[in-house]
């Protein structure tokens, strides 16, 4: 079950999508098969990577994809376009192909992440709906991965749903934190939409509500003897919180139990609370740390020595604080004439980071013999084939006299088919199936390329083919 698609989402678009729509139906142009790339120029918060996330979203809207009566009403009271492109619309599908790296791949910047063949119009009105989706769950999970990464091993819960900006936001943030690698969510709709599970105990409203803070724990434990968090800093986490903790854990005999950090010095809580706790015999009783946490401050105060055991991240990570926008762009790359032959696109800028790569591309990652590390990508032009029985060179698009060889190597392409003829060919697998491909795809890249600070430079280079295309088309007179 998906995001709703009870509301059509086919106006969710910016209205230029549709007055160039307009304009195409006009000019004659509605039916010309056009290429459109979608991909980033920048890792998040300057990282070495960023994980593709949101796929599945598009899916479901191109499915479902049509204009509505009330969609052409409302259209028609804009009084600004043509009665007969109007008419088109009330029969309007995707008739197209789309290619995708599946979600949960370990993606960077410049390279094709969703590559849209279609007709004019029907590539131009999906625009919108693509960007937002990718942008924002490719964002959420890889800032996921990086605050799970911080943890050493620790579960990770995604506590943002009261900080997400809109619902959706909120849901579709837990399902990508969860792909990220995230434990689970706090966000109870995710787990019955996506099966990302749910989970939490108690907030201090709860402690509040009863007249001391030992009848409020006595009385939650009570309640869930088999799977209890007591929240310990209402009032004093040394002085009353840990102590009232462990008086209910021993009356009620519980031994699976767990006590949370939600101000203060977590540092320094969490040493001294553990030192209570071991004291007092309970040492399987775990520490959860939460309150404003990110990358930084879980791997700062793990180094600080923390006694901690898992933690729970909420604004931080549902809103990617930290680099709040993706930054991917969805860019004409070619066009096809009467014939069929491809011509190549290329939009020139006085700014060379937003110079595009023309033409229909594939993209190939280069690993080890062993499969275990992954190399360098290389972008191809689409109907390109490398002999993986002799020596690859590869060079560095803007430094061309960086070159590296390779003689021991496998290839793997990113890029699959999703829609074909407008009809949908990949078989999407499930939230958790894409969880731990992601977890696989990130093990695959080397630890430099992890840093969270001046990480390795992974190399995207452009076969010879396709670089002496770009370059002889910037060369154009």
């Amino acid at each position: 079950m998906s995001m709703d698609i009870v509301n059509n989402y086919t106006l969710l678009c910016d209205f230029y999508e549709l007055t160039m729509a307009n304009g195409y139906y006009k000019t004659g142009y509605k039916d010309r098969i056009c290429y459109f790339d979608m991909f980033f120029r920048n890792n998040p918060d300057n990282g070495g990577f960023a994980i593709a996330c949101g796929l599945d979203q598009v899916i479901e809207y191109i499915n479902n994809l049509h204009f509505s009566d009330e969609d052409i009403t409302y259209l028609r009271s804009k009084n600004c376009f043509d009665e007969g492109f109007l008419e088109y619309l009330k029969n309007f599908k995707f008739t197209g192909d789309i290619y995708a790296v599946p979600e949960g791949t370990v993606v960077f910047p410049n390279e094709p992440m969703i590559t849209v063949r279609a007709k004019a119009i029907e590539a131009q009105i999906i625009e919108t709906f693509i960007l937002l989706t990718v942008n924002h769950q490719s964002l959420i999970a890889t800032k996921a991965n990086r605050i799970v990464r911080s943890s050493k091993g620790r579960p990770v819960m995604e506590f943002g749903a009261r900080r997400a900006q809109g619902s959706a936001a909120s849901v579709l943030g837990a399902r990508a934190a969860y792909i990220g690698g995230c434990a689970g969510t706090s966000c109870t709709l995710a787990e019955k939409m996506y099966t990302v599970p749910a989970g939490g105990t108690m907030a201090h409203s709860w402690i509040q509500m009863f007249d001391t803070e030992y009848e409020a724990f006595y009385a939650y434990a009570s309640t869930y003897p088999d799977n209890c968090t007591l929240l310990v800093d209402t009032y004093n986490v040394l002085k009353s919180g840990v102590p009232n903790a462990i008086k209910v854990f021993k009356e009620l005999n519980i031994n699976k139990c767990a006590i949370r950090l939600d101000s203060g010095d977590i540092t320094y809580l969490s040493k001294k609370a553990r030192a209570m706790l071991d004291e007092a015999g309970m040492t399987s009783c775990k520490i959860v740390a939460s309150n404003s946490l990110d990358e930084y401050i879980i791997r700062d105060i793990i180094v600080q020595g923390a006694s901690l055991d898992s933690f729970g991240v909420g604004e931080r990570l549902i809103t990617s604080e930290s680099d709040p926008v993706f930054g991917g762009v969805y860019k004409l790359v070619a066009v096809e004439d009467k014939m069929g032959n491809i011509i190549p696109k290329i939009k020139i800028s006085e700014n060379p980071t937003k110079i595009t790569t023309p033409h229909f591309k594939k993209v190939y990652r280069i690993y080890c013999a062993d499969m275990k590390k992954a190399e360098a990508d290389i972008i191809c032009v689409y109907d390109e084939v490398i002999d993986v029985t002799k020596p690859l060179t590869i060079f560095d698009p803007d430094y061309t006299w960086k070159k590296k060889t390779y003689e021991n190597f496998t290839l793997k392409e990113l890029l699959v088919p999703i829609f074909k003829d407008g009809k949908c060919v990949y078989e999407r697998p499930s939230v958790k199936a894409i969880r731990k491909y992601c977890e696989k795809q990130v093990a695959e890249q080397w630890d430099e390329v992890k840093r969270f600070e001046n990480p390795h430079n992974y190399y995207v280079d452009l076969s010879e083919k396709l670089w002496n295309i770009k370059h002889q088309m910037l060369n154009k007179d």
